[in-house]
């Protein structure tokens, strides 16, 4: 199969302009180190209709600075070094095999945003869709050359960086193979620093890249926005309840808001249309019913692909 320019593949999925939104239900580590409830995550996110959910995978002792390994904090499971903590809420092998059987029996995907290169071994064990770059990461080439050399779509979220950051993560990692996100990397993040016309920005800033949004906000209105001004892959962070213990849970969707959302951006995505200006036939009863006059273009012609060069001259109006 062939697909255009725009289009990226995510497993057997086409995802650019033209093919229905990606959505993806971020679980990351709200699952808190437990497996049912990473379970119970994915469950929650096929009955949405979501597409994929996502994880993150780390190597503690890669990812926490040093400094920080023996700093005591309070957690559910009781004070402990953070390093501890870090372990506690990461998913090995065994987790993540069940992880996979368990998508494969819900007909959904799953992939993981890796943290570093050791992870990403980690994850090229299984048969991923693609690799996400966390905002984070954006700057770490060591990792985008990681990333870049598995031949996977590369998903590159784009928050905390500047467009000079944005422009060389590019080049690192290539843009044949890659799909940018545009994303404000606060939790949770306020309307007015969303900016969602970055969406714009970035399509023309890498007409060759789709476009897409990672959503941290709270509420599913700006998210519908994103998907009205062109993403074609959403993300957003997902949990059994905003109440729970962690540090994203606050700005995720719980299981009711985020079948909502999915349902909604179906209907955002088939209203969007294809940008043609036509005459439904669904309108030709009205038309006969309502207009008086029937105006320069006759009714006979209403439903014509439209005048061609110069057959008449145009009409002000």
């Amino acid at each position: 199969m062939t697909f255009a320019p725009l289009t990226r593949t995510l497993g057997d999925r086409p995802v650019g302009p033209g093919h229905p939104v990606y959505v993806t239900g971020e679980i990351g580590i709200n699952h808190n180190g437990d497996l049912a409830g990473a379970l119970a995550l994915i469950d929650a996110a096929a009955d949405a209709g979501c597409d994929a959910v996502k994880f993150q995978k780390r190597t503690p002792e890669v990812c926490t600075p040093r400094d920080q390994w023996d700093v005591e904090r309070d957690t559910p499971w009781g004070r402990m070094t953070y390093i501890d903590y870090r372990h506690r809420v990461e998913f090995g092998e065994d987790e993540y095999r069940a992880v996979d059987e368990h998508c494969a029996k819900r007909g959904i995907a799953w992939f993981a945003s890796p943290w570093d290169t050791e992870s990403v071994a980690f994850l090229e064990k299984f048969d991923v869709p693609a690799h996400k770059v966390a905002s984070a990461s954006l700057t770490d080439d060591e990792l985008l050359r990681t990333l870049r050399a598995t031949g996977r779509t590369v998903i590159l979220s784009t928050g905390m960086s500047t467009p000079k950051q944005i422009r060389h993560a590019v080049e690192v990692l290539g843009s044949d193979n890659i799909l940018l996100c545009h994303a404000t990397s606060t939790y949770p993040a306020r309307a007015a620093e969303l900016n969602l016309k970055v969406i714009h920005t970035l399509r023309a800033e890498y007409p060759n890249v789709p476009i897409g949004y990672s959503g941290h906000e709270t509420g599913l209105q700006t998210t519908l926005a994103a998907v009205a001004l062109g993403a074609c892959f959403v993300e957003r962070h997902i949990t059994l309840d905003r109440a729970m213990w962690g540090s994203d849970q606050a700005a995720s969707v719980e299981p009711g808001g985020l079948q909502r959302l999915v349902r909604d951006i179906r209907v955002v995505e088939e209203s969007l249309g294809d940008g043609v200006k036509k005459v439904y036939e669904s309108e030709l009863g009205p038309m006969r019913k309502l207009r008086r006059v029937p105006g320069v273009v006759a009714e006979a012609d209403a439903n014509a692909e439209g005048p061609q060069s110069g057959d008449r001259e145009p009409v002000a109006v």
